[in-house]
């Protein structure tokens, strides 16, 4: 098939591969926290372990929030937008 000539593009769209890595970020972000909270048992002391456990967890909360926003479907029209709610009778 050294003459047929390619349909689809060779590459993804910019936009579109981002979408997909996002995605994948998101999907590793529980086993990476877990694995930074787990770490804090390496600790002696309790205070320290303490400040790094809640260190760790704002951190994801913040890693999370930014992932959760940038994976949200974008909607051209939020007018036309069906209601979430079914209108009351």
């Amino acid at each position: 098939m050294a003459g047929a000539t390619r349909k689809q593009p060779m590459f993804l769209e910019r936009e579109s591969y981002r979408r997909r890595r996002l995605g994948d970020a998101a999907r590793l972000v529980p086993f990476t926290g877990l694995v930074l909270l787990l770490l804090s048992g390496l600790w002696t002391t309790t205070a320290g372990a303490m400040i790094y456990i809640f260190v760790v967890w704002a951190i994801l909360i913040v890693v999370i929030g930014v992932l959760s926003v940038r994976l949200m479907p974008l909607t051209e029209d939020s007018d036309e937008a069906e209601p979430s709610v079914p209108p009351e009778r």
